[in-house]
């Protein structure tokens, strides 16, 4: 027991990638349980939890750290309660059949490639104002051509409502959760033609942002015709309802739709590009390069870019993910500290279940994380490394190889758990992708915004199709060969809690434990 308690004791210095492991847990452990707990129980308990956190050194040094560790636990149960009670809107308690008004806040497609409207201020009959839903999504069947919807549009239909749907099957994907964190109240669908209530206005506040997300949307799928055109659309504007169904399921099959989304391998190339040529741009300039922090210059720059392309794709949980991630690495770079750490991935965890608790259990968060964390810390251990055999023209190729394969390694559980399905050829896509997405596809995306605004961004869609129609034919040609879907039967949610925790042991610790575990 000695020796046991001596490892603990040694981890003080490496034990702050364990806080969002904790936190973690006590997230699962509110969404664990069978019914709801009172706010005023979780408003104490994460009350309580930052008191511990803020006054930690009252605590003795040979408690502090199991204090530490059950005030983090109680501090992400407290987050999550706090967090849902907050986010709590009129669900629908019913299925309703009516009229339907509201205002058009979000326009992409069903899985039955209908298009779909997401709407506000919504009014249904014989409802009353406490009643109803704050927002609804209606998909639209039918005959509809004789309007274009436009976000701020106030629409008038008739349609079915009900309230959003459980799990299909024990343990699957709760869409009811989703649904609840999202503010959304009712789904339905439409079989009669959509009326237009009031017309689109330019002043429409919020919703501004996300017009101009579909204005550039709809002038790159103009320029650029076909798939490459909407695939470039969905980089740019995280905008995927022109993307035909037969590519989206080569992405897939071929573990290459991770590129379509807007995640934190974009968002970490757009700020890596944007980065380096704020800083060998000025580097060009010899008074600037010897009297300027040139560097934090470029962080700075960086991250502004980072922050407008976060607003730019409309702001998902994935790119927000992605975002803080990259804002965490620019941030270090500010201030002189080492960016691509163990501690910036905590704390950007930490920072991401804080905003949004719910968050855990995504796929994408939990595969994001997998694969930062599994890359930082296979790459620390061949920091340093020479590696003789390899020549340094392939070495560059070599770290590709490396990346690719320990990010399909570490994200392999996670997809298969949540999609019942492995890409067995995943690897060989990805090394045919991936480095033409960082070292074309991207850099040609920032090129197209730059010159867009002087009407030359054809000059950088041009180079954008190229790559794209690469990527489509890597994705086709892969998810085309036999044996390219293994699928899989979901396990239980403790088999994925088990991989994970075992997982980040592998990563976090530090130093012996089979022989202490022996003195027991």
């Amino acid at each position: 027991m000695r020796g046991l308690w001596a490892q603990v004791l040694a981890q003080r210095g490496h034990s702050f990638g364990w806080a969002p492991v904790l936190l973690a847990i006590g997230v699962a452990a509110y969404f664990a349980m069978n019914e709801e707990p009172a706010f005023g129980l979780c408003a104490a308990l994460l009350t309580c939890a930052c008191f511990v956190v803020l006054f930690q050194r009252i605590v003795p040094d040979s408690f502090r750290i199991w204090v530490l560790a059950l005030a983090l636990v109680m501090g992400g149960f407290g987050l999550a309660g706090v967090r849902a009670d907050m986010v709590a809107e009129p669900v629908l308690g019913f299925r309703y059949y009516g009229p339907i008004e509201g205002r058009i806040i979000e326009i992409d497609r069903s899985s039955s490639d209908a298009v779909r409207l997401t709407l506000d201020r919504v009014v249904l009959a014989r409802l009353g104002p406490r009643r109803t839903p704050a927002t609804a999504r209606v998909s639209l069947h039918g005959d509809q051509g004789f309007i274009t919807p436009e976000p701020g549009q106030v629409v008038l239909m008739t349609g079915h409502l009900s309230p959003p749907s459980g799990p299909v099957e024990p343990d699957g994907f709760d869409f009811q959760r989703m649904a609840w964190f999202e503010g959304l109240g009712a789904v339905g669908y439409t079989r009669t033609p959509v009326l237009l209530g009031v017309a689109a206005s330019d002043g429409q506040g919020g919703l501004w942002v996300y017009r101009q997300r579909v204005a550039i949307s709809a002038g790159v799928q103009a320029r650029l015709t076909g798939e490459s055109g909407a695939f470039a659309a969905a980089i740019m504007t995280g905008d995927r309802s022109g993307m035909g169904r037969d590519s989206l399921d080569a992405l897939r099959a071929s573990n290459l739709a991770h590129l379509l989304a807007i995640s934190g391998m974009h968002m970490g190339i757009l700020a890596a590009f944007v980065f380096a040529a704020f800083r060998y741009g000025l580097a060009l300039w010899p008074y600037v390069a010897l009297r300027w922090p040139v560097k934090k210059i470029a962080a700075a720059g960086a991250l502004r870019v980072a922050a407008s392309y976060l607003a730019l794709s409309g702001g998902s949980i994935s790119t927000e993910r992605a975002f803080v991630q990259v804002a965490v690495v620019l941030v270090a770079v500010l201030f002189d500290r080492r960016a691509l750490t163990l501690r910036a991935v905590a704390i950007a965890a930490m920072i991401v279940l804080t905003l949004r608790p719910e968050a855990l259990f995504g796929p994408g968060f939990q595969m994001s994380f997998a694969a930062t964390t599994a890359l930082v810390a296979v790459f620390g251990v061949m920091r340093g490394m020479y590696v003789v055999w390899l020549p340094r023209w392939l070495r560059p190729v070599g770290a590709v190889v490396v990346s690719s394969l320990v990010a399909g390694l570490a994200t392999a559980p996670f997809a298969a758990f949540h999609f019942n399905q492995i890409a067995q050829f995943g690897l060989i896509a990805n090394l045919m992708s991936v480095p033409l997405m960082g070292t074309i596809v991207m850099p040609a995306a920032v090129l197209a915004a730059v010159l867009a605004p002087l009407g030359l961004e054809m000059a950088g869609l041009w180079i954008m199709d190229l790559g794209l129609r690469w990527i489509l034919g890597v994705a086709h040609f892969v998810s085309d060969l036999d044996g390219s879907l293994r699928h899989v039967v979901t396990p239980g949610p403790e088999v994925l809690a088990l991989i994970a925790l075992g997982g980040a042991f592998v990563v976090i610790w530090r130093g012996g434990f089979a022989g202490s575990a022996s003195r027991l």
